[in-house]
């Protein structure tokens, strides 16, 4: 093997993605990795307790057709505008294949979900960052200067829980001349009127990315979806693994998407709770911008380091997000739990030095 040398030399300097921390501790807090604090839908527990064996032992449907059908009625797209992933991140990566090789540009807004660019350079392209401007408007002039075939636009934004409304992602995609991806894993925290899902009319361009990680609590099964143009669809297609979404997680999936009223539930009741972490934190003199996710992007008072916060609480079994990167360093991301779980985190803080 030392001489042997099989991998594209790109690879060895390459920058692997780092997920969140999972310890493995029964009384650990996770309040890092933006899972849903509530249990996914009892609709999905009763498929996983009499799923017929017959789908075990058989292939699952390569296009998870059951999922394509219920998600269309449920968004109003036509089943061929709908396409199963093991997770949005697979989705991703079909994307990421299709649209770029040695030399093409993606592009994004910064700072955002930081796997675009591990993809991205997975196909030796290159990531053009565009830094957000303060005030969290799209930078749409320089996104479409960059001259990238495609750009990733978190929607409510990955890191800092700020949303574009849909008429500007609409002007950018208007301008924009490669695929235009919509990145809305948050949006079911987001409230009424935030998702892009109607541009898809009248922009062949655009496509609209979910996952069943957050608003349905089901980030253990791996399942997320586009939604877009079918010729978009059908060429993204082509690049997937063969069976990409195994038989137990399209059914799930479709139940969990057909129970749209349990979704809307959990996700009021994580609303409410944001604005309740929120205003704890602003009490105790964190500066905690709006959020429209399930998370907050807070700084620390009086000075206090972000990082030495993060590692006391991970002392006491308590886990936050700490980015160690160009204006993220001086906060701490935090999911917002069940009130229990939030009450632990707030004592903790004020018994922490």
């Amino acid at each position: 093997m030392s001489e042997l040398k099989p991998f594209r030399p790109h690879i060895a300097d390459l920058a692997a993605y780092a997920p969140g921390e999972q310890l493995n501790a029964p009384d650990v807090i996770k309040l890092n990795t933006n899972e849903n604090p509530y249990p996914p839908s009892p609709r999905v527990m009763e498929v996983l307790r009499t799923l017929d064996p017959l789908k075990l032992r058989r292939y699952p449907q390569p296009l998870a057709d059951d999922f394509r059908a219920a998600a269309a009625d449920v968004f109003g797209v036509r089943p061929d505008g709908v396409l199963a992933g093991n997770g949005s991140d697979d989705l991703l990566t079909m994307i990421a294949r299709a649209t770029l090789g040695p030399g093409d540009a993606a592009v994004a807004p910064y700072p955002s979900y930081t796997l675009y660019q591990t993809l991205c350079e997975i196909q030796a392209a290159r990531m053009t960052w565009i830094d957000w401007p303060a005030d969290f408007s799209l930078p749409t002039d320089a996104l479409v200067a960059a001259g990238a075939r495609v750009c990733f636009l978190a929607n409510p934004n990955a890191q800092t829980g700020t949303l574009v409304q849909p008429a500007e992602v609409a002007r950018l995609a208007s301008r924009f001349a490669g695929l235009v991806v919509v990145d809305e894993a948050y949006v079911d925290f987001a409230g009424d009127g935030a998702t892009s899902l109607p541009l898809l009319a009248d922009h062949d361009n655009v496509l609209i990315l979910r996952t069943l990680s957050k608003g349905y609590g089901l980030a253990g099964l791996r399942f997320g979806f586009a939604m877009a143009a079918p010729a978009v669809v059908t060429a993204l297609a082509k690049v997937k693994d063969s069976y990409n979404c195994d038989a137990v997680s399209i059914a799930a999936a479709t139940a969990a998407v057909r129970d749209q009223a349990y979704r809307r539930q959990t996700a009021a009741k994580v609303i409410a709770e944001r604005g309740r972490l929120a205003g704890e934190l602003r009490r105790r003199g964190w500066d905690v911008p709006d959020s429209r996710a399930n998370f907050l992007l807070a700084r620390p008072p009086g000075g206090r380091s972000p990082r030495a916060i993060y590692e006391a609480l991970k002392a006491r079994n308590i886990l936050v997000r700490y980015f160690n990167q160009r204006r993220l360093d001086d906060r701490l991301r935090i999911t917002v739990g069940t009130p229990a779980d939030d009450d632990s985190l707030l004592k903790t803080l004020d018994e922490t030095p």
